[in-house]
């Protein structure tokens, strides 16, 4: 399944580019709107992007009364991602839904958080609706896994992994900052070594499906955050240069999968399986 991330792609603007995933994810959703952060709020670096975006958005009334029913329009599954910052605003956006999933964000290093921990936040929501929960938690915790056993615990029925890490650039000349907020969310080619640990991690705390995401440009990075744990995959950032990309790494995971003589259900998780290599060498013989 391809998704995309949450803030990477404008289904409204870009239809067809949504359709030609499996599920479309949103901006992220707040009580009340939101103008965002000061510019410059976007900087590309050598490797990737830093984005200070700040959760701009036009409010939980505003994206029920008029942005979500034009999303259902499009006719596929669509992935709410929901932000807060206290629980019980969380909860409140949850109540508020139907329909959907729900991807929780618990980790945007644009912003403040909530002072609860995640787990306390999933554990409001879950209490709230009835709908799936999809926890998005950060790479930059010391031990995810732990983390991500603490939210399954609370009720969460899955992760998304992972979200941005917080970066700086400097401007070259006056060596001051370039982002409005100075620090920013970075993602792009340099996060997949850092999503794949995280997703490799999780995969072997719980037994939650897992959208990974972080990096992926090619079919090849989505193979591998599958072997990693992933059930899902979600393209971020590579959907601003290619919006042909879910197309494109579709094929091309197609035929990776071909080239091992796998499918997609065979081939999650197989980073875990030390007797994979061994068994593939000895067929090849």
């Amino acid at each position: 399944m391809l998704l995309n991330a949450s803030g990477c792609l404008d289904a409204l603007t870009a239809p067809g580019v949504a359709r030609s995933l499996d599920g479309f994810v949103t901006k992220t959703v707040t009580p009340l709107p939101r103008a965002g952060n000061p510019p410059v709020r976007i900087a590309e670096t050598d490797s990737g992007m830093l984005n200070s975006i700040g959760l701009a958005n036009p409010g939980r009334e505003a994206f029920l009364g008029e942005t979500l029913p034009r999303l259902r329009e499009l006719g596929m599954p669509l992935w709410i991602s929901v932000g807060g910052f206290a629980a019980h605003e969380y909860a409140e956006t949850c109540t508020a839904l139907d329909d959907v999933t729900i991807e929780l964000n618990l980790s945007c290093p644009n912003v403040d958080e909530a002072p609860e921990s995640a787990a306390e936040i999933v554990a409001a929501c879950r209490a709230a609706t009835g709908l799936r929960l999809y926890a998005k938690l950060s790479p930059a915790a010391w031990d995810i896994g732990e983390v991500a056993r603490a939210v399954e615990a609370a009720g969460a029925d899955g992760l998304s992994l992972v979200n941005t890490m917080r970066g700086l650039a400097l401007e070259p000349r006056t060596l001051q900052p370039v982002l409005g907020t100075a620090t920013g969310g970075y993602s792009g080619p340099a996060l997949k070594p850092i999503a794949l640990a995280a997703v490799y991690a999780c995969s072997r705390a719980t037994a939650l499906p897992i959208v990974g995401m972080g990096g992926v440009r090619n079919g090849r990075d989505a193979l591998e955050l599958i072997a990693a744990g992933a059930s899902a995959v979600a393209l971020g950032t590579v959907l601003f240069a290619d919006p042909d990309a879910p197309e494109r790494v579709r094929g091309e995971l197609l035929a990776e999968l071909a080239t091992l003589g796998l499918s997609a259900e065979e081939a999650r998780g197989i980073a875990h399986d030390p007797a994979f290599p061994r068994l593939k060498v000895e067929t090849l013989n």
